[in-house]
């Protein structure tokens, strides 16, 4: 199901933009022509996620783009779970993909993935298409800051992979892994456990704040499924062609232009 051949459905554009129509005109450009859209914290936060989840939808109908709803759940099990209730009963059909963090714990963890299958139960015409993907370790932290500050001992791979299964056992659909992190994630996981990976740069893009970065035919080669990919395409400048040509770069790069 999430092992795709068209290069193009691999990749999520992350719409970090702080104007819901900034996020739209960019959807337009790129509507058909990538897998789909993430949104995040910043445009749900300016404009609210029902505004910005109506809206994308209108741009998408009809097209194979999906939406990716990253709002990185981390509380109590009862309020994941009730916001994943929410999320799934109302946005379910537009939605694919929700994330919450992997170190909220099993029981976090189990009950967002318990209170989606149960809407899915009670309404069997239409079940959602939304599934969870986990947040193992920001792409932004790195080694030293998993020691130091976090206290976390040990190899920061082996703390990715001990995440992933802790979210896979608990019937999480996925996980969201640096490009550093997706080999050892294969060999520990298996093949069912889709692996999105943000962090990936082309070939001379610039790193911004990402500590562990890979370029997007290296991140598929160790085994991603889906590509997270923001500012190289978003913030692409119009001298050389903007999002469209940047979006069209990467897909040459992934052997499919």
């Amino acid at each position: 199901m999430h092992h795709l051949s068209d290069p193009r459905q691999r990749i999520f554009v992350a719409l970090d933009v702080p104007q819901l129509a900034d996020a739209v005109a960019l959807a337009t450009q790129l509507r058909g022509r990538v897998g789909g859209f993430k949104v995040g914290l910043e445009l749900c936060t300016a404009a609210g996620v029902p505004a910005v989840l109506t809206a994308l939808t209108a741009v998408i109908a009809g097209t194979p783009t999906s939406l990716f709803l990253d709002l990185k759940l981390k509380d109590i099990p009862n309020t994941v779970a009730a916001t994943v209730r929410v999320l799934a009963q109302h946005y379910g059909q537009h939605v694919h993909w929700l994330t919450l963090h992997c170190d909220g714990g099993s029981a976090m963890l189990h009950a967002a993935a318990t209170a989606l299958a149960a809407v899915a139960a009670a309404q069997p015409t239409q079940p959602p298409l939304l599934r969870l993907l986990g947040v193992t370790v920001l792409t932004s932290i790195s080694p030293a800051t998993l020691a130091d500050e976090l206290a976390v001992a040990g190899p920061l791979d082996a703390h990715v992979v001990r995440l992933a299964r802790l979210a896979q056992q608990a019937g999480i659909a996925g996980v969201v892994a640096s490009p550093h992190e997706i080999s050892a994630l294969r060999q520990a996981c298996g093949r069912e456990l889709v692996l999105v990976t943000p962090g990936v740069r082309p070939a001379g893009a610039a790193t911004g704040d990402q500590q562990r970065v890979l370029t997007p035919a290296a991140a598929l080669a160790a085994g991603a499924d889906y590509l997270v990919i923001g500012r190289p395409i978003t913030a692409a400048p119009a001298a050389s062609g903007g999002a469209v040509a940047a979006v069209e770069r990467i897909v040459a790069e992934l052997g499919g232009g």
